[in-house]
């Protein structure tokens, strides 16, 4: 097997699984913060992969994707809460759901921050030479994928929270009818935009992000 596919794969992994871990982590961190301990206490507050790990999500699926060429994705466990301890039960929910996704953005922000950082303090040529470039694209790409994933209005994505709380209670109760189908549309939905519309969406975002730099 190509070297360079093995090295790419594993950039690819220590990506998604750094950001798998981020992205629940802030669920259960700002959980604890509304008011409800439980992802506390079952440790999810913490960037340990091995507390978010899904068996098929996280190990599964990313080896499936490697070996069939198709681009790298993945979940972790979702991380639970109790309603009853939330502050405000109606609100609550949307923050603890959004803090994933943005927890996405925000790695993505900084990345690019960093690497036109990088750029200006090593220079370019040193950059096109060296795998932190790597590593910091596929960091990029990697969240803007999640966040906008998780955004999907499906439950049990993080997009389901939001719509769920804009929507009229019959509207609500028609959303979580969706029950277990929901990821089901997910991955048939963000498969179809993972090839087209998404991809578009995500080096659109790239190079936005890189403006002004040349051309690796």
């Amino acid at each position: 097997m190509d070297a360079n596919l093995i090295a790419d794969f594993v950039i690819g992994y220590f990506c998604l699984i750094f950001s798998l871990s981020v992205h629940e982590a802030s669920h259960a961190r700002v959980a604890e913060m509304c008011g409800d301990p439980t992802a506390r206490l079952l440790g999810r507050v913490t960037l340990n992969p091995a507390k978010h790990v899904d068996p098929i999500g996280t190990v599964l699926m990313p080896i499936l994707m490697f070996f069939t060429n198709i681009p790298l994705f993945g979940w972790a466990k979702p991380v639970p809460y109790n309603p009853r301890n939330l502050k405000n039960v109606r609100r609550d929910p949307v923050f603890i759901a959004l803090a994933g996704p943005a927890s996405n953005l925000l790695i993505a922000v900084v990345t690019v921050l960093i690497l036109r950082v990088a750029f200006v303090a090593v220079g370019v040529e040193t950059m096109r030479e060296s795998y932190f470039l790597q590593i910091a694209l596929m960091m990029i790409i990697t969240n803007i994928m999640l966040m906008l994933f998780n955004m999907i209005p499906v439950p049990p994505l993080d997009g389901a929270a939001l719509l769920g709380y804009l929507l009229p209670e019959s509207g609500k109760q028609m959303l979580e009818s969706i029950g277990s189908f929901g990821i089901l549309i997910a991955m048939f939905v963000g498969g179809r935009f993972l090839t087209g519309p998404l991809t578009y969406l995500v080096d659109m975002a790239v190079w936005l992000s890189l403006w002004g730099i040349p051309a690796a």
